[in-house]
């Protein structure tokens, strides 16, 4: 109950400062303006030695599903350095924001430490200066516009092309900072509580 009144206080910041008076100088840009665009891997599952029960963090939209938490540091299987070396996944940063991009789209979560994902994700590794609780909004308030831009035939996936190039108004960095320093404690105080 405690962690739902932070969100809300998040993001009813967010919807104020972003939405509602968003300011009309701003620049225009894409969602690669705002952070990198990490696509996952999976090692082969042929490989045993690329899996570990203690290794390195590696996500999947399942553990999203199972796990509704906001911060994520571990799914169910760890992946070894050497399942990193052989796949596409790459590791990311404490603070990146995990989106998964297909089956389904949209789970939204924040790395709670070094984490690696599978393919089922556009991850963004946000900008020093624009922070990891303005993407993560950002993400949120944005999620029908990814949803309508993803494209296949058997199931909808949003490609990294499509990713970087999501529509995103680049704020300045005095109310940026306002609201990074308004959601630091508050990001705290949910991790403990989860």
């Amino acid at each position: 109950k405690l962690n739902k009144n932070l969100e809300q206080q998040a993001e009813a910041l967010f919807h104020s400062l972003f939405v509602e008076n968003a300011n009309p100088t701003w620049k225009d840009g894409m969602l690669s303006d705002l952070g990198t665009v990490v696509a996952g891997g999976t090692p082969s599952k042929t490989k045993p030695e690329y899996y570990s029960e203690q290794g390195i963090a590696w996500i999947t939209p399942k553990d999203l599903s199972l796990n509704k938490s906001k911060f994520i540091s571990h799914g169910e299987n760890d992946i070894t350095e050497l399942g990193l070396k052989n796949s596409s996944a790459s590791i990311m940063p404490e603070g990146a924001v995990l989106f998964s991009s297909r089956a389904p789209i949209g789970y939204i979560a924040i790395a709670a430490g070094e984490v690696t994902t599978n393919q089922g994700f556009k991850s963004v590794v946000p900008k020093p200066e624009i922070g990891t609780a303005f993407v993560y909004y950002f993400l949120k308030q944005n999620l029908p516009i990814i949803e309508g831009m993803a494209s296949g035939s058997t199931f909808k996936e949003v490609s990294g092309s499509t990713m970087k190039s999501v529509p995103a108004v680049i704020p300045d960095s005095t109310t940026l900072t306002r609201f990074n320093d308004f959601c630091k404690p508050i990001f705290v105080q949910q991790q403990i509580l989860e």
